[in-house]
């Protein structure tokens, strides 16, 4: 009789404990950088320790958590590589030190992350580049042998992941780079580096799809955002911007076959003390491309030296052909509620190709103004189809 009892007591419970048994088993074990040998001194450079503890988490069943607690950790040029057994959580809780040695500076990337599904990199944490000691290198305008220097944080092939509550500060190159990304979820991030530091940017996108990049302060010395070839459904909310040289799309054109650039929504955003605020820009001469359904809505700038700019004769070197033409068709662009203050007399500068004018384009309640010495704020507009609707100041552009 006991016997049946207990045995119909086991049965009772049984599908309760099978669900324990499951959840405990897709609770991601913590793989602590410690553990594999990392010390926190700016004398160790710790990249084994992490790319042994990565190998761990990536192989387990079900996934696991790499675990980068408090202290300052010296880090060479790593990248965790894929595809993993589960989805993997990056957790940085303290703060990560690039090197400042010459001989590590012409890499593609600092930190890199590639063909991973399902990651989340995360914590509060610091990724310390160490920028001011290779910005001389990396100058191009000044330097003509200038080569490429490492981004912070380089994701490719990387799909269905978060990076959220990061912190980098001082990148060599740009900070943060997607390529050959989908699905990408970027929040609450903080970027810092010199309004002066070369090619700085803050979140550079190519070659990918469904990106949203959301809550962010980015303060650079190069593009907010910039959204290159194949960028498409991308969604910037919400973010501060400047120093800086503002949301950028482009520079397109650059290559022949070239991804086309589709579904852009900058949104809710501002932008300060900005080089540039809502830029398209391509090359001339370039060979055909297309740029479309590109909308910028409700976007506050104070003190910003080119509010709108559609720029088809992108050309930051001399000399520079003023007779080229782009052969990228920008079309379907609209500009809402854009406000606030410019820094130079022309706030709207739409200046298109003459061998495929842009068309579609629509201002809709523009209110910019200028309070500099020039004279009463002003538009220029050539080679642009397009509308205008509700409040234009300035006005006369289309």
């Amino acid at each position: 009789m006991q016997k049946t009892a207990e045995m119909a007591s086991f049965i009772h419970w049984l599908p309760f404990l099978l669900i324990l048994a499951a959840a405990r088993k897709h609770v991601p074990r913590t793989f602590n950088v410690l553990s594999y040998g990392a010390l926190p001194s700016r004398n160790t450079n710790n990249s084994k320790a992490f790319l042994r503890a990565w190998k761990d988490a990536c192989e387990r069943e079900g996934g696991g958590r790499v675990w980068i607690p408090r202290g300052k950790f010296k880090l060479g040029s790593v990248v965790f590589v894929g595809p993993c057994r589960g989805p993997v959580d990056f957790v940085i809780k303290g703060s990560l030190e690039a090197s400042t040695d010459p001989s590590n500076f012409f890499v593609d990337h600092w930190i890199g992350f590639k063909y991973v599904d399902q990651l989340v990199v995360r914590g509060g944490g610091y990724l310390l580049g160490n920028g001011g000691s290779a910005w001389r290198f990396n100058d191009c305008a000044t330097n003509s042998r200038c080569k490429p220097l490492p981004v912070t944080m380089r994701f490719d092939f990387v799909s269905n992941s978060k990076v959220h509550r990061i912190h980098s500060f001082d990148s060599k190159n740009a900070h943060f780079n997607l390529f050959a990304c989908h699905n990408m979820n970027m929040s609450h991030i903080q970027i810092l580096a010199p309004s002066t530091s070369p090619n700085t940017d803050g979140i550079r996108i190519g070659s990918s799809s469904n990106i949203r990049i959301q809550n962010s302060v980015i303060s650079t010395g190069d593009d907010c955002v910039s959204m290159i070839a194949g960028s498409q459904d991308i969604l910037v909310s919400e973010v501060h911007c400047g120093p800086g040289h503002g949301f950028s799309i482009g520079s397109l054109g650059g290559s022949h076959n070239e991804e086309y650039v589709n579904g852009i929504t900058i949104q809710n955003s501002t932008l300060r003390g900005t080089q540039n605020g809502l830029r398209i820009k391509t090359w001339a001469p370039s060979p055909p491309s297309l740029a479309s359904n590109i909308n910028f809505e409700d976007i506050i700038m104070e003190n910003v030296n080119n509010p709108i700019f559609i720029d088809q004769q992108y050309c930051p070197q001399p000399p520079c052909n003023g007779q080229a033409q782009s052969n990228v068709q920008i079309k379907n662009v609209t500009f809402r509620k854009v406000r606030g203050t410019s820094s130079s007399k022309i706030a709207v500068k739409i200046q298109c190709s003459k061998h495929v004018p842009c068309e579609g384009v629509n201002l809709v309640n523009i209110n910019l103004e200028y309070r500099g010495p020039e004279g009463p704020v002003a538009s220029s507009c050539l080679n642009v189809k397009g509308k205008s609707y509700g409040l234009q100041l300035p006005s006369g552009c289309l």
